[in-house]
């Protein structure tokens, strides 16, 4: 009597850690979902902020007077204020999750970058077309190799940029006063950060369209379009951006004037 109570007792046991261990793996598969919905929904808020700030950025093609009337509206009705701290903790949000995918081992390093140049070294032949949406096989591990590089570049220049930014809003410690100034924004691009900006530009517009089309291909949204017509998409919307965004720059840096300056002129 008491052997076959012991060996019940043992099978409830051993029931209860399959069954406790079944649970645990429920949870942490519930609580690595939430984190890719999180990781994925803001950075897809903040790409898509950072193409409205692009246009706002682009006002100064009208000139100072129409960067500084739409910067000044802003600041007058408290739009500018909360969408800094806003973006900042978003920002915070989406680097912390992020990260939790960047190699944080040396040796795991060591082996993303060979990867890295294994994929650019491979054969033609090696390249077969992905059966779903005509892209090939290595280009999606190459997207990500990438947006990995250049969200570690963002990290380091966005967390400048926007302590810069909050500076300005908040305080008239590097402007005749307090908010966004066209003078000061020029200035600052004038004197160097130029390219900064430049690379920061390049960064940016490649990790958010690259971002929006793995987010997409993730969670299978716009199925219907196809994968091949979203990379053609992410394409359109990138080079688009790295034009306006260059053609805002070199106007910020002095070296073309306004070109819609007219406009706001007199």
């Amino acid at each position: 009597g008491g052997r076959r109570v012991a060996d019940a007792t043992e099978v409830i046991d051993r029931t209860r850690v399959r069954n406790g261990g079944a649970a645990l793996a429920r949870k942490e598969a519930r609580r690595q979902v939430f984190y890719e919905l999180t990781s994925g929904l803001s950075g897809a808020a903040l790409a898509i902020f950072m193409w409205g700030h692009m246009f706002f950025v682009g006002s100064i093609l009208l000139g100072t007077r129409g960067f500084d009337w739409i910067a000044d509206g802003m600041e007058r009705i408290y739009v500018a204020q909360p969408t800094v701290i806003v973006i900042l903790l978003l920002f915070v949000v989406h680097a912390a999750l992020a990260a939790r995918k960047i190699p944080g081992q040396l040796r795991e390093r060591r082996r993303f970058y060979r990867l890295a140049r294994e994929l650019k070294r491979s054969p033609r032949q090696w390249l077969a077309e992905a059966a779903e949406g005509g892209l090939k096989p290595h280009v999606e591990s190459w997207l990500w190799i990438w947006q990995v590089r250049t969200g570690m570049i963002i990290l380091v220049l966005g967390s400048f940029h926007l302590l810069l930014m909050c500076l300005d809003i908040f305080t008239d410690l590097f402007g005749t006063r307090m908010g966004i100034e066209a003078v000061t924004s020029m200035a600052r691009t004038q004197a160097g950060l130029v390219w900064l900006y430049g690379v920061l530009l390049v960064c940016v517009e490649f990790h958010a369209g690259v971002g929006l089309y793995r987010l997409a291909v993730k969670w299978g949204l716009f199925s219907r379009v196809g994968r091949a017509a979203l990379w053609r998409i992410e394409h359109i919307l990138f080079w688009f951006f790295i034009g306006f965004g260059t053609l805002v720059l070199v106007v910020l840096a002095g070296w073309l004037p306004p070109p819609l300056g007219f406009l706001t002129a007199g």
